[in-house]
């Protein structure tokens, strides 16, 4: 069996071995024994992809394919290449992160099976080159999110499961028009990507297509005004789903408009790009001046990732491989650190039972772990040298200037001022939350993290902190696989 295959099929076998399992100790033996699996799987891939990579030029590795309706030529078809394999990885560590953050939640069986269905959709999705098999895995990873949310969620779970249902749905149509647009277009002959880019879509047709593809996937991605789910999806779910949905379902988004938008229809990115790149540009500003208002951690978190996703599509929009080097390792880097985010906000919900940053003060003296983990969190999101966030905001700024026109260089000055107002949200919110006197008595004498919180959060800034120290590797590994999308862009 292809490697890749594993990725979706060790899923699948957690889900048939948690409906035989009886107890709460061999739920969480399944859950850790697949979630390490995969971890191990994605280590696997990385040592493989390098050695393949050093004998073979090809754009896609590990390719494989079977056909799964002819009429239409839809095919499983599979294969990764640099930023399929990082992505693979990103998913498989919050995962595994997001199993120790959800090891106390009630109805435990039911809600780790909608977890590994929404983590087979996730994966499928990444390791799909065929643009129907991409698409179904693509839903695949939405449709658990309503029940997820509207079951085990906090707050106005229902309402914010429907919100979030209803405009991903949405973008989904938007997309399913792109995507059978983009096969007739292209004679009809091929579902699968590599064999798509080349052909050639008219113009006229790429006109209307790109929109809709860039906007089907841009919703997930936040764009503006699109963005308004997210907030409120983000707020009302458990824990370990604000950490999944935020660290990767978001990122399939920034994803598929590179790999289907930018990729198969280059000459309307072109043309149409600008209009994407304002929205972008106010998502990066808007949802930092939103997170400066916020009272509330999860809203806070969420209205920041609007932001640092927004950068990801900014970048993808300049259209150079820097900027789009940079989109992938913010991809990355925000990934881990709002995951790591929604694990220490959980963490600390579960003891105070508030979010609001008003009602709490001197958690530094209460929970020394939990707080230093929280200002290493908000210094990787304000872009401190050393850690993730500076590594990929710095990438796709210089990416972003090597365009000479006036346009594009205004906007990449205005996305810069994000930085300032990101640290002004963070700092308030680490000076309200960790220090001054204790808002509450309550608060005196609540326990710190326990060992599984802690094996979440040690694992997420472990990787925080090798992407912001060793960026050269994956950043080579990144460059590679954007040359193909890079000359396409570029002829």
């Amino acid at each position: 069996m292809n490697i890749l295959s594993l990725f979706v099929v060790v899923p699948v076998l957690m889900i048939a071995s948690l409906f035989l399992c009886k107890s709460m100790k061999a739920i969480r033996s399944v859950m850790v024994t697949g979630a390490s699996i995969l971890v191990i799987l994605a280590a696997v891939l990385i040592v493989w992809f390098f050695q393949e990579r050093a004998v073979s030029n090809a754009e896609m590795l590990f390719v494989d394919s079977i056909m799964w309706y002819a009429p239409l030529n839809i095919c499983y078809a599979v294969g990764v290449d640099g930023i399929s394999v990082a992505m693979l990885a990103l998913s498989a560590i919050i995962v595994f992160t997001g199993v120790f953050s959800s090891w106390n939640m009630n109805m435990a069986k039911e809600y780790f099976l909608w977890y590994c269905l929404l983590s087979v959709g996730v994966f499928g999705f990444f390791i799909s080159i065929d643009l129907f098999t991409m698409f179904l895995f693509y839903e695949v990873a939405l449709i658990p999110m309503y029940l997820l949310i509207g079951l085990w969620g906090t707050g106005r779970k229902e309402y914010s499961a429907m919100k979030l249902t209803l405009m991903l749905m949405g973008g989904s149509a938007f997309l399913m028009i792109g995507i059978i647009g983009i096969y007739y277009a292209s004679g009809h002959v091929s579902m699968n990507l590599l064999e798509i880019a080349k052909l050639h879509i008219p113009i006229e047709r790429q006109h209307w297509l790109f929109p809709a593809t860039f906007l089907g996937f841009g919703v997930l991605g936040a764009l503006f005004p699109f963005h308004t789910w997210s907030p409120d999806g983000h707020a009302s779910a458990p824990t370990a789903v604000s950490m999944l949905h935020a660290g990767v379902l978001m990122k399939l988004g920034g994803y598929g408009c590179f790999r289907v938008a930018m990729y198969l229809m280059p000459e309307a990115a072109h043309d149409l790009g600008w209009i994407f790149l304002i929205l972008t540009g106010i998502s990066v500003v808007y949802g930092a001046f939103s997170a400066v208002v916020q009272t509330d951690l999860k809203y806070i978190n969420a209205y920041s990732s609007v932001s640092h996703c927004g950068l990801v599509l900014f970048a993808i929009l300049m259209m150079n491989q820097t900027a789009m080097t940079g989109a992938i390792l913010q991809m990355l880097s925000h990934g881990l650190m709002t995951a790591l985010f929604f694990a220490l906000i959980g963490l600390i919900y579960g003891r105070t039972h508030t979010r609001d940053i008003r009602e709490m003060g001197g958690l530094m003296k209460i929970m020394p772990f939990a707080s230093v983990c929280y200002v290493i969190a908000g210094l990787a999101s304000l872009g401190l040298p050393g850690l993730s966030g500076f590594v990929a905001e710095m990438t796709i700024f210089v990416g972003s200037f090597q365009q000479a026109d006036t346009f594009h260089r205004v906007f990449t000055i205005v996305a810069c001022c994000s930085i300032v107002i990101t640290a002004v949200y963070i700092l308030r919110t680490i000076g309200k939350v960790l220090y001054g006197p204790v808002q509450d008595e309550r608060h005196i004498g609540l326990p710190d993290a326990t060992w599984f919180e802690k094996i979440s959060v040690v694992c997420l800034i472990a990787a925080i902190v090798f992407i912001g120290m060793y960026p050269f590797g994956i950043s080579e590994m990144i460059n590679n696989s954007l040359i193909p999308i890079i000359e396409k862009l570029s002829i």
